[in-house]
């Protein structure tokens, strides 16, 4: 399948500078030289399969990339190697959360949870799966409860109190998921008006919340990642403690419109 996938040489070099750049940017924004480095999701959502390989591929070889949309997600496992770490970042549809985990075996995490019923249902696609392809068995599907720290009506995600329920019910009803922690995305204007050496609001409240989860649940806070930190925002989610952001149009560039994207391009769009 990927053979097929043609990768014109100028765009995989300004794939490769884009994220090289990115990595550079996350490795000075650690609050200490010896602060463990915070895992790079590239959101690939709208882009084609072509920009996955590039990156996949020597040298970068990158492991994780996050997608909004089940279908395209779904296209683009089924011709990219699966050694990809998949991340399901966009919102959830409690019908599609079982289909979601059954149909796709390396999807590594499901970064928008915000409900029992969404995690019951990702719960049963899993453990089909399991049931299917026997390697997988053993290897949980990991999952962050998406928090909405902003408050924003438009944005999905728990509010800060209901967070440790969930997680509760994520630990001990759902043995075919780990719970890797918490999820939010800041308001963008938050981080823009936010001054030099100070904190977004938003990122401080997600860190509090998993402090909380995880004095309520008797874990370490260690046990509890944050997710948090976007192309705008990521080096102040860092320096606020972030173990993982996700970064897309940084790196691939300018999106199409959803009706434009096509999930692979053919040898002639390839060619330069």
């Amino acid at each position: 399948m990927t053979s097929e996938m043609p990768i014109p040489p100028t765009r995989a070099s300004t794939l490769s500078t884009n994220l090289s750049s990115i990595l550079t940017r996350i490795t000075s924004a650690l609050p200490t030289p010896s602060s463990p480095t915070p895992r790079l999701v590239a959101v690939s959502k709208l882009k084609p399969a072509n920009d996955i390989l590039a990156l996949h591929s020597p040298p970068h070889s990158h492991l994780h990339f996050g997608e909004n949309y089940q279908q395209e997600l779904l296209e683009k496992s089924k011709i990219l190697p699966r050694e990809i770490r998949w991340h399901f970042i966009g919102a959830l549809q409690t019908n599609k959360c079982k289909p979601l985990a059954e149909q796709i075996p390396n999807l590594w995490c499901v970064e928008s949870v915000d409900a029992a019923k969404k995690a019951d249902q990702l719960q049963k696609g899993r453990e089909a799966l399991c049931q299917r392809e026997k390697e997988y068995d053993g290897i949980p599907l990991r999952v962050f409860v998406q928090v909405n720290t902003s408050g924003e009506e438009e944005k999905s995600g728990v509010e800060p109190g209901e967070a440790a329920a969930l997680c509760r019910h994520v630990r001990e009803k759902c043995p075919k998921l780990r719970l890797q922690g918490l999820m939010t995305i800041g308001a963008i204007a938050r981080s823009r008006g936010v001054a030099e050496g100070k904190e977004n609001e938003d990122f401080v409240t997600l860190r509090e919340v998993r402090d909380q989860v995880a004095k309520e649940l008797g874990i370490g806070e260690e046990e509890l990642e944050l997710s948090m930190g976007m192309s705008e925002d990521f080096e102040s989610a860092i320096r606020c403690g972030s173990n993982e952001v996700r970064v897309g149009s940084t790196i691939f560039g300018e999106r199409p419109a959803k009706k434009d994207a096509k999930v692979k391009n053919d040898v002639d769009e390839g060619k330069e």
